[in-house]
């Protein structure tokens, strides 16, 4: 899965949490694992820290440089527009020979992108990290209508072009004998 380039050089908070974690280690191993699960951010937690940040910084450097609170779905088309420098999916265009193919067996000059699954994911991070950090649900620019209709059309444009489909993952259904029986109505 691709991430995105880490604008943001400071580290302190990374090694705030592993010299809590080292201390932790030395009083015992039973607590010890106890202290790390709970100072230790998860790697999702973590993604979701440094794609944060690095919005903040895309908003400090955009020019006029932009607050968060006059931030709009907009600006994160502008965002996820900029990120597609940085991608690694090729996505072939429709005049390339190799267009709906997942396989090409040669290669074309056709552009790198982001991967429509990255940005699907950078999305739900962002959203929750907006509101984490302060922001009203109804006023989240990661969820405005134009953000869903532009991931709905790289989703489809990627399909498309590498011969892939993207469809939702259906729900395993239990079997009919191991879902809890109800008694009829009436019976007691």
């Amino acid at each position: 899965m691709d991430t995105i380039p880490e604008m943001d050089s400071s580290n302190s908070e990374n090694n705030t949490s592993i010299n809590t974690t080292n201390s932790s280690m030395a009083t015992s191993s039973s607590s010890s694992a106890a202290a790390a699960a709970t100072t230790t951010p998860s790697r999702y937690e973590n993604q979701k820290r440094r794609d944060w940040n690095t919005f903040g910084q895309y908003l400090k450097n955009h020019r006029p440089p932009l607050s968060l609170s006059r931030c709009s779905g907009a600006h994160v088309l502008e965002f996820l527009r900029y990120l597609d420098q940085f991608g690694k999916t090729k996505v072939h265009t429709p005049i390339c020979p190799f267009y709906g193919h997942p396989n090409p067996p040669a290669p074309c000059p056709c552009p790198l992108r982001q991967a429509w699954g990255s940005l699907d994911a950078l999305i739900g991070r962002l959203r929750a990290a907006f509101e984490e950090n302060g922001g009203k649900p109804e006023a989240n620019p990661f969820g405005a209508r134009a953000v869903r209709l532009y991931l709905r059309e790289v989703r489809d444009l990627q399909s498309k072009a590498r011969g892939i489909s993207y469809e939702k993952k259906k729900r395993k259904r239990l079997p009919q004998q191991m879902q809890p029986q109800l008694p009829p109505p009436g019976a007691t």
